[in-house]
């Protein structure tokens, strides 16, 4: 099994020290155990984001993966097996996730 080396950008790791310790120590270890290995692979927590325009540059498509009520947004460059984490966003339930990018 392909390993992926996991990076956070600058914006993603501005968001991440602005969650609570007990939520980023969550997020870091879902992103861990989530992405490490078959960060393109669709499950009930990771979906893909076809069509929608994210508002940083990266690769396409934008994924998402849902960790409560947390959304890391990220993309994979599967050439070189490297995921990209391009954003930490707390997604409460009246909102979309057009409205959180």
């Amino acid at each position: 099994m392909t390993e992926f080396t996991i990076g956070l950008t600058e914006d993603a790791i501005a968001e991440l020290n602005e969650v609570p310790i007990f939520d980023r120590r969550r997020i870091l270890a879902a992103i861990e155990q989530q992405l490490r290995h078959q960060p393109t692979n669709a499950t009930r927590n990771r979906k893909s984001l076809t069509g929608l325009r994210p508002p940083w540059e990266g690769r396409d498509p934008t994924w998402e993966l849902r960790i409560a009520p947390w959304r890391v947004f990220y993309d994979v460059d599967e050439s070189v097996h490297r995921v990209d984490v391009r954003a930490i966003r707390l997604k409460r339930p009246h909102e979309v996730t057009e409205q959180i990018l």
